[in-house]
């Protein structure tokens, strides 16, 4: 295409004329899972666990683990895989602060505190370069989130793991079925846990799972919310004496219409995760060479480093276009037809005052540092990516459907404002203070 067509912010013709229909519908719900739902309503078994623990093996298997324990959402699931790996009152935690709220914030609730890495400019994930510097005397376990469903580099984490004593998480909230080195996320690390709600690329309606090969990870986190599972089947003689009550006083346990519809969800999330791998490495590959954008996934021709694909991102580089600032590109890209594209990603934790000043217990001092042997937040100050990411980021379309002539319409868009960036310079405001949200996907 020449640089010299009409943006259509200016007036011209939009590069995407047709309407999406079902090219990002999300999930995908036939008469198999309203089936499955039904039959669990009709005898009344909502509230019990045989369906559950049916989908668990389903997902054990999936995964090559020997265990899965279904939660009632993901924020649980990580606030167990926290417990399971022993973190309590004066520990902590490292994560990354570019990320969902609750990859870190559990940790209050533990007696424990977050502390926060930064994250490498091209994965997004946490950098394993930033990770030693921030370990403490109680430094107990490293929170990795598997960010937009790139995957992390688990291969230098779990390294420092070993010469730290340290448990790995990972959050796989982002990135169901990716792969490192051949391995499912979530099997690398000593726990992995995940959101399974209704926008995830694995969507169970609502609910969360918790994957590991540690027997006592695992018997921990079934003792902290799972009070019908927590009886004569848990081995460990630490936990043996408090059966029957739950250790946490939570109730944690899934809904079993979410469980139901997880199981006919996971049954087909191959087949429809390796279509959505198609299409985005399709509209990735229309962009190669274009100005400005880069993609961010893994290596495509590595098929051992796969990602998961959610709320996918790109990257911006202004510099290449004599400074335009992502703002004014993604407005562009908007009036091609390309409604959700935007600015930015998760903002930084570390940024807001729950992190900072808060007092959510009543300690009468500030929660992240009640309980803290050190003051964890002066190492705040040293995140220069995590502060300076979300000018250098922007969303594309989450493609669940390989339809190459739509695809090729959403990528010309792209393209389009990229190469006839010059026009947009003359009116362009710059980027205001802050870009993101703390949730990834803006409300209309």
């Amino acid at each position: 295409m020449s640089g010299s067509e009409k943006l259509a912010i200016f007036g011209g013709s939009k590069a995407i004329t047709e309407k999406p229909g079902n090219l990002f519908t999300w999930p995908i719900i036939t008469e198999e899972d309203e089936a499955a739902a039904l039959e669990v309503l009709r005898r009344g078994a909502m509230s019990g666990i045989e369906v559950t623990k049916q989908f668990e093996e389903d997902f054990g298997r999936w995964m090559n683990v020997p265990y899965a324990l279904a939660f009632n959402n993901g924020t649980a699931s990580l606030q167990a895989a926290m417990y399971g790996c022993g973190l309590g009152v004066g520990d902590e935690i490292i994560g990354p602060s570019i990320t969902y709220w609750a990859s870190a914030l559990q940790a209050y609730s533990l007696g424990a505190t977050a502390v926060f890495a930064d994250i490498d400019p091209d994965t997004l994930c946490l950098d394993p370069r930033d990770i030693e510097r921030r370990i403490g005397k109680r430094t107990k376990a490293i929170m990795v989130v598997h960010y937009l469903g790139h995957p992390a580099d688990m291969e230098a984490i779990m390294r420092i793991a070993d010469r730290y004593g340290l448990k790995v998480i990972e959050d796989v909230s982002h990135a169901h079925g990716g792969l490192y080195e051949g391995r499912k996320l979530g099997s690398i690390g000593h726990v992995g846990a995940m959101s399974l709600m209704a926008g995830k690329a694995l969507a169970a309606g609502e609910g969360g799972m918790l994957t590991t090969s540690d027997r006592t990870i695992y018997e921990r986190a079934v003792a902290l919310g799972h009070y019908d599972r927590f009886n004569e089947a848990i081995l460990d003689p630490a936990l043996a004496p408090y059966r029957d009550l739950p250790m946490g006083g939570y109730k944690y346990r899934m809904h079993q219409v979410s469980s139901a519809v997880g199981r006919v969800q996971l049954k087909h999330y191959d087949a429809r995760h390796a279509e959505i791998d198609r299409a985005m490495n399709r509209f990735w590959d229309l962009l190669e060479g274009v100005p400005g954008i880069r993609a961010h996934r893994p290596d495509k021709n590595s098929p051992m480093k796969t990602g998961g694909w959610y709320a996918a991102r790109g990257h911006y580089k202004s510099e290449e276009l004599s400074g335009l600032s992502v703002t004014r590109f993604c407005e562009a890209v908007r009036a091609e037809g390309v409604d959700g594209c935007h600015p930015g990603c998760n903002l930084p934790l570390h940024g807001h005052a729950l992190l900072q000043t808060a007092d959510v217990y009543g300690h009468g001092k500030p929660t992240r540092i009640a309980n803290a042997h050190r003051d964890v937040r002066a190492l705040d100050d040293s995140l220069p990516v995590s502060e300076g990411i979300a000018h250098k980021v922007f969303s594309v379309p989450w493609f669940k459907h390989d339809r190459p002539q739509a695809i090729e319409a959403y990528a010309q868009a792209y393209r389009k404002v990229a190469e006839n960036y010059r026009e947009l310079l003359v009116n362009d405001a710059g980027n205001p203070p802050e870009l993101g949200g703390w949730s990834l996907f803006r409300k209309k």
